[in-house]
């Protein structure tokens, strides 16, 4: 056990997952994320965590290689999705499918965003659109795990 995980003794046993308690890693730009489902504690086919926006942050327009979804957690937000704008409230959730183009933006100028996100492939790749970087998501948060 440690700071973050509450293992189940073994990587099949499964964990139990203190967001309150894992210090997030800040990605730039406003946007800060808290890993927590990945190969770390075990998972094999899926990783998630929350990722914080600034008021005003956004991230930018890319792609991944493998499916998403996305629910809101607190906070008002725009999601850009296949160059469509639409505005969430907590609770709202999408569903992003491989290759498609889209982007979080924290509608509010005054108050965080908090968003839930979930991968279904532990090597899940971002693309920005602009530059055509790809980078693994799990190195994102390297640091932490």
């Amino acid at each position: 056990m440690n700071e973050t995980t509450d293992a189940l003794e073994g990587t099949d046993q499964g964990a139990v997952l203190r967001p309150d308690e894992i210090r997030p890693v800040d990605r730039g730009g406003g946007a800060k994320t808290i890993p927590l489902v990945h190969p770390g504690v075990g998972a094999r086919s899926l990783i998630n965590g929350i990722t914080i926006f600034a008021p005003g942050a956004a991230i930018p327009l890319h792609t991944h290689n493998c499916e998403e979804s996305v629910m809101v957690l607190q906070g008002d937000a725009v999601a850009v999705i296949g160059g469509v704008e639409h505005r969430l409230k907590a609770m709202d959730t999408t569903w992003i499918p491989t290759g498609l183009p889209h982007r979080f933006i924290n509608a509010s100028a005054t108050q965080e965003m908090r968003i839930f996100w979930t991968y279904t492939d532990i090597a899940a790749t971002r693309t920005l659109v602009e530059t055509g970087e790809t980078r693994a998501v799990l190195a994102e948060h390297a640091k932490r795990m």
